[in-house]
């Protein structure tokens, strides 16, 4: 089950659910994102059993981005998320993004992470697409987590991008 936009509005002011958001940015079932901050990938990586090797990455200090026809980018919200452990969340675009011929690469929000969120982001298409800093992009829906489980403990916690 998804929270509504009545339960979203409680869990924000019981449990810090999202920071810097504004509240015209929820919506019936979710809470639409902005994007902050854009980064080009500049080296390879790699992923092994026992280790993994991340990107550089370089930080595009922007007011509006420009994302290249066939290019990938990570960005990051302008949203903190508070993850209590009894909620998991999932980020999906908002239309105008696919209709654009653009599509997000995202991940699982676990119970227990704390943080900025960290999103792939490529233009599918074959015209540049352009983004302002700040603009809606995605949309975060949480669902309740029924049982014991456990907290995130990983890398990224305190929404580090690499």
């Amino acid at each position: 089950m998804y929270l509504s936009k009545s339960r979203i509005l409680k869990r924000i002011t019981k449990n810090n659910l999202i920071e810097n958001s504004d509240d015209s940015n929820i919506q019936g079932a979710g809470v639409d994102l902005t994007i902050d901050n854009l980064f080009e990938i500049i080296s390879s990586s790699n992923l092994k059993i026992d280790s993994r090797e991340l990107p550089q990455l370089n930080e595009l200090h922007l007011s509006q981005y420009c994302l290249n026809p066939g290019s990938y980018y990570l960005c990051t919200t302008t949203e903190k998320v508070n993850m209590p452990e009894d909620l998991v969340a999932f980020i999906l675009p908002r239309s105008t993004l696919f209709r654009c011929a653009v599509s997000l690469r995202t991940a699982v929000i676990d119970p227990g992470y704390s943080g900025i969120l960290t999103i792939g982001i490529k233009n599918e298409g074959i015209y540049p697409f352009k983004i302002e800093k700040g603009s809606c992009f995605c949309q975060i829906v949480f669902s309740e987590v029924r049982g014991k489980t456990t907290s995130y403990d990983g890398k990224y916690q305190g929404g580090k991008v690499k």
